[in-house]
């Protein structure tokens, strides 16, 4: 059905908070020059079309977290460094793409570009979305008086993830800050357009070693994936199944809605996680057939 393609749209762009990406202006283009509207499209189209190819061959929800395929054209193979790209205006399915570093949600160049604010990465705004949109961590906001980072990374005097390190000396700063920081700075070898980088904009090599919030240690973004499959992925499911019953209902959940959630996560796991378990259950609960609409004056 054509309408899959609104529904990967809609539903994860607002999601995943990529939505409105196509304005996307925090690039500094002088500097990344290969940051041109036919790539920054390309960016914001990639997670469409792995979402409406979960929908539509009804794959695992997992496999948003952990599959190792993606779609490229012709400026986000050349971004990706994947070598025979499609031709001009076509998309082509690469089944595996971590050779590239990439595959799956969360090493996608919209989000890596989306998180950073363009002339250098941001850890903590990266790492707070993997903990707060694809977790459904709730985190209290800032206190009005943090002090702000560089703008350049290339004129800062120290790498960000010594900066972050004296940050976090702040007691009031660590109690957040050590719920998501790791996870921004095991992508660090991406940069501020998502590129993949051995070294920063200053060129000092980058470190992609973290320790996790259960002290376990990890290197790079594969570490962030082993970390969230051992010991968040209910997290992971919790969080999509409340996000997607939300968006069908058009509306924010109540606590009736629980059951539903229940019922969807046990057919998830009835039925090898795919994206039709999840499904069902909304579509035949009570709340879904009898939920308002506005009628017409």
């Amino acid at each position: 059905d054509p309408r899959a393609r609104g529904f990967a749209t809609e539903f994860a762009g607002n999601w995943l908070d990529f939505r409105r990406f196509e304005t996307h202006n925090a690039v500094d283009r002088g500097r990344f020059p290969s940051f041109d509207n036919d790539l920054r499209q390309a960016m914001f189209e990639e997670p469409i079309r792995f979402v409406e190819d979960i929908v539509r061959r009804n794959r695992s929800i997992l496999d948003l977290l952990y599959a190792k395929d993606t779609f490229v054209n012709a400026p986000l193979a050349k971004h990706y460094g994947i070598p025979n790209p499609p031709a001009a205006g076509a998309w082509t399915h690469i089944p595996d793409a971590s050779t590239y570093g990439r595959g799956a949600l969360l090493p996608m160049s919209v989000f890596l570009t989306q998180n950073a604010p363009g002339l250098r990465t941001s850890p903590v705004k990266r790492g707070y979305w993997v903990v707060r949109r694809v977790l459904g961590e709730v985190i209290p906001p800032p206190p009005p008086n943090v002090p702000e980072l560089p703008a350049d990374e290339a004129k800062s005097d120290l790498p960000l993830r010594d900066m972050l390190a004296k940050h976090r000396d702040n007691p009031a700063c660590a109690s957040c800050h050590s719920r998501f920081d790791s996870f921004g700075l095991a992508f660090e070898g991406y940069g501020p357009i998502g590129e993949r980088r051995a070294n920063d904009l200053a060129g000092r090599p980058v470190q992609t070693s973290v320790d996790f919030p259960n002290a376990t240690q990890g290197d790079g973004y594969e570490a962030v994936l082993r970390y969230i499959q051992q010991n968040r992925e209910r997290d992971f499911v919790d969080n999509l199944c409340r996000k997607l019953l939300a968006f069908a209902l058009g509306r924010s959940l109540i606590l009736s809605d629980e059951e539903v959630l229940e019922r969807m996560k046990q057919s998830l796991a009835a039925n090898g996680n795919r994206f039709a378990a999840m499904v069902e259950p909304i579509v035949t609960s009570e709340q879904f057939r009898n939920r308002r609409v506005a009628t017409a004056q």
